[in-house]
């Protein structure tokens, strides 16, 4: 079943302004659900009848349908066809219901000339009212095609002047090859009991120019005495299928910039990777970065500023020669282009794009930089599929904001794999925990000086049933971007507490401290310090025998408000490690404000004082250790592969080190033998 409720309200919410029909917003948002789910279920038959029964709902306004067809379009999973589908049927339904009121009218006029014998001067007063103000064009003849009258609306239609039409007659005004099928429709008429008919036929205005147009031809039989006469309403269709025009332009382009919206982008691409398309093609998504904070910042008219400031560099940029440009998303821009001579010409585009954007706009007395993150797509074309080289455009913009935004990256297809074996991996975790595949291992950190265990890192090991165990590189990413690490990381710091109490009971305060990292998605959880309370009181761990490790990247992430909660867990006896050092750009003034109890150092650091390290290495990691010691706090080393880093890093002042050279992460029951030997 289709969830429909979140779609429903803000389609709701886009077209209540526009709506002729008194709806409750309870009873607008129902209807729409239903719409909805037949619209992402459904086929372009039931866009045709959903198109049809908004007409039926008094949903009559062009505003609605213009407002319906931009929210479905950018919003939702309907299709091009199934869009086009709704515009044609409420344009037909349109049709119907105005000749419906034709038929009113007209038999209203039948009805008021059938009772002239008996009230002539009533009757008559009420036809010309009918006749003269009626908004549709309306011709009397008799059986021989003489024009016995019209109203003002026929008139204007075909620029006529009134005395004009003593000159022609009915015959005159139709087109010369309609003229024969509208002799034998009213010839019909007269050798049947039929009173009425609609016919299709094309009329000439006083200019020569061709009207189409839908007539309902009727034939009056009042009495005996007086000969019948044909009664045509006639409705302009130059007009209706100008709206039609109107409504497919407003369904395929965004109204704020003028560029082709997601509709018509997804349909351009369809087109490419068909039978007939290109060999290869390109496609280039931007992203425009923190524009919601602009629009906060500055408001909205400054947000329209800057979607028209990149639009225009765009258009400059990618030509109608070069590839054609959409608006795809509130804040996202598409480029297709078709054949591109390699992909090199395509990201040379990019960046003299990026470069025209340097310029900041100037709202009121500020400079308001401007920058986006650029997905590139090149590929070949034929037999492709469209919502998947959308997909892959959006990926890559994914990966150029994840790398610092304000850049360009090119899609790649085994990374993608991977990012998508990590994210079933993350996605599966809460099924995982509680069929009890996971598990803690513990990493020792040994003392550099006498090879003593000083701590214990946790580890989160995963015994996954298809792809067997699993270390925490392969899924710990990509649960930290979907929220699964903050339930998986819990449950390690319950299960190691509960474990390191277990060994605190016997060994007391020679217990090695119990190490575990701290992401920062763990970070911005509310309940972190009191989550961390529960657990050492539910398990008894002393707060001193726990420390967590920071990436160093951490403590320029923070908020005031998570400093404040690191500085409450190291205030209750909670040690704070920095972890993973590796010679980055590390904030001194945001180290200076955590009460840190140690600096791990990693990677190139660690490798630097190798024996086989080259002196520039060497001399960067012994200047780097050196100014740790300022510090003056416990230095460890993390991935120590050999007993000459080993050896090195002793003599630098480093207290403890883990990795290859001492034996891999243990499990519980491997540690439990070592502590108690």
């Amino acid at each position: 079943m289709v969830d429909s409720r979140e779609h429903a309200v803000h389609w709701a919410a886009a077209i209540s302004s526009t709506l002729l029909a008194n709806f409750t917003r309870a009873k607008l948002e129902a209807l729409l659900g239903g719409y909805v789910e037949q619209l992402l279920i459904g086929g372009a038959d039931d866009a045709r009848q959903i198109g049809r029964s908004m007409v039926e709902n008094d949903f009559v306004s062009s505003s609605t349908l213009e407002q319906t067809l931009t929210h479905l379009g950018e919003h939702t999973q309907v299709s091009p066809a199934q869009l086009a589908a709704l515009a044609a049927g409420y344009a037909e339904a349109m049709r119907d219901r105005t000749l419906d009121q034709q038929e009113i009218s007209r038999t209203a006029a039948i009805n008021a000339m059938r009772r002239a014998e008996s009230a002539v001067r009533a009757s008559e007063a009420k036809f010309r009212a009918i006749f003269q103000s009626s908004a549709f064009p309306i011709v009397v003849v008799d059986l021989e095609g003489q024009i016995i009258d019209v109203n003002e609306a026929l008139l204007t239609m075909l620029d006529y002047k009134r005395e004009d039409m003593r000159k022609v007659t009915g015959r005159d005004l139709a087109h010369p090859d309609d003229r024969e099928a509208l002799r034998k429709a009213g010839q019909r008429l007269i050798d049947s009991d039929l009173d009425h008919l609609r016919v299709e036929a094309r009329m000439i205005r006083s200019d020569g120019e061709t009207i189409q147009t839908h007539m309902a031809i009727s034939l009056v039989r009042e009495n005996a005495d007086s000969p019948p006469y044909f009664v045509t309403m006639i409705e302009d269709m130059n007009e209706m299928r100008a709206l039609q025009s109107q409504l497919v332009r407003q369904s395929l382009n965004d109204m704020q910039t003028g560029l082709p919206n997601r509709t018509q982008f997804l349909g351009w691409i369809e087109g490419a990777v068909g039978s007939k398309g290109p060999e290869t093609l390109a496609l280039v998504q931007v992203d425009i970065d923190g524009f919601r904070g602009v629009n906060d910042a500055f408001g909205h008219e400054a947000g329209n500023r800057v979607l028209m400031h990149v639009a225009t560099r765009l258009r400059t940029v990618f030509t109608e020669s070069v590839g054609k440009v959409a608006r795809i998303g509130e804040d996202e821009f598409g480029v297709l282009i078709k054949d591109p001579r390699d992909v090199r010409g395509v990201i040379a585009l990019v960046e003299e794009f990026t470069r025209q954007l340097e310029e900041p706009i100037w709202i009121g007395a500020n400079g308001v930089g401007v920058t986006t993150s650029v997905g590139i797509v090149a590929r070949a074309a034929r037999g492709g599929d469209a919502v998947d080289l959308l997909r892959a455009a959006d990926v890559t913009v994914g990966w150029a904001k994840r790398d610092g935004k304000a850049q360009w990256a090119l899609y790649d297809k085994e990374r993608d794999l991977r990012d998508k074996e990590r994210y079933a991996l993350a996605a599966s975790i809460p099924g995982a925990l509680e069929e009890g595949q996971f598990r803690v291992d513990y990493a020792p950190v040994h003392s550099l000086a006498d090879g003593s265990v000083l701590a214990l890192e946790a580890k989160i090991v995963w015994n996954h049933p298809e792809r067997g165990v699993l270390c925490p590189d392969t899924f710990m990413d990509q649960s930290s971007d979907n929220g699964m690490i903050v339930r998986l990381m819990y449950w390690a710091l319950a299960e190691a507490c509960a474990q390191a109490s277990e060994w605190y009971a016997e060994l007391g305060s020679r217990t090695p401290a119990l190490s575990i990292d701290l992401p920062p998605r763990l970070c911005r959880e509310p309940e972190l310090v009191a989550e961390v309370a529960r657990v050492l009181d539910r398990t008894g761990l002393p707060p001193s025998s726990l420390r967590f490790e920071l990436h160093e990247h951490l403590p320029a992430l923070l908020t005031d408000e998570q400093q404040e909660e690191l500085t409450i867990l190291a205030e209750r006896g909670i040690g704070l490690v920095l972890d993973q050092m590796n010679g980055g750009n590390v904030g001194v003034d945001r180290l200076r404000l955590l009460p840190l109890t140690g600096v791990k150092f990693t990677g190139a650091v660690v490798h630097g004082l190798d024996e086989g390290a080259n002196r520039v290495d060497e001399t960067a990691s012994v200047a780097l250790l050196k100014w740790a010691s300022i510090l003056r706090l416990p230095l460890y080393a993390e991935d120590v592969r050999t007993a000459a880093e080993a050896a090195r890093l002793a003599s630098l002042g480093v207290t403890g080190g883990q990795g290859a050279h001492f034996g891999p992460p243990l499990t519980a029951a491997d540690v439990s033998a070592l502590l108690l030997s």
